[in-house]
């Protein structure tokens, strides 16, 4: 299901929501430009790695530098698309700086639930999506009966259509909590996706609308 329209009008020039995204663009092509061994080594540095808030000499700041890093132009492409769709009508409700200050803490709640459910962990995780999810969450409370046209490809086949955003959150919520809770069983491979940051982050959007 991915939105590609919603039926909220918006007033203003988003400043905030453009910003962030030309923030993450920006994070992304200094990324692109780095050579393989310095890349890695900012990554290491910048992306969040809960194994290390156990060692001696950690920082917090991945916390928040992890939600402008992302692992390649599909991820950015997205997010970014998600936060321009549904954050304008949010900037338009609180405001420019109250937008930004509600984005950040979104994307620092979010990266704590994956730290409070992958300790120890070593693999990197980084992106906007828990801070996005958090503009889901955020979205959906203002705007719960709000139309949300999505497609899904079934077959090769677009298939379009709308659901109110209550519903799509929902579902969205169940297709990040049925994988988040079968890979903390024992023997399951990790996917490679913060289930728990996305959780997290529309749980946080939720609370701080």
């Amino acid at each position: 299901m991915f939105p590609i329209r919603i039926s909220v009008a918006r007033r203003e020039i988003p400043g905030a929501v453009i910003a962030l995204i030309v923030a993450n663009l920006a994070v992304f092509i200094f990324q692109a430009g780095l050579p393989p061994g310095a890349a890695r080594d900012f990554t290491l540095e910048y992306a969040l790695v809960p194994a290390w808030f156990d060692a001696a000499g950690w920082t917090p700041w991945p916390i928040l530098t992890n939600t402008f890093m992302h692992a390649g132009i599909v991820h950015l492409a997205v997010n970014m698309w998600t936060l321009w769709l549904f954050g304008r009508a949010l900037e338009d409700a609180f405001g420019s700086l109250g937008f930004l200050l509600f984005y950040l803490a979104c994307g620092v709640l979010a990266s704590l639930a994956h730290l409070a459910f992958n300790l120890g962990s070593g693999i990197p995780a980084l992106g906007a999506s828990g801070a996005i999810a958090g503009v889901l969450g955020g979205f959906t409370l203002l705007h719960p009966k709000a139309r949300i046209t999505l497609v899904t490809p079934i077959l090769f086949f677009p298939i379009v259509y709308s659901l109110p955003a209550a519903v799509y959150s929902a579902l969205w919520f169940t297709f990040q909590i049925v994988p988040g809770i079968l890979e903390m069983q024992d023997g399951l491979p990790q996917a490679g996706i913060a289930w728990w940051a996305h959780i997290g982050g529309l749980g946080a959007g939720l609370g701080l609308a």
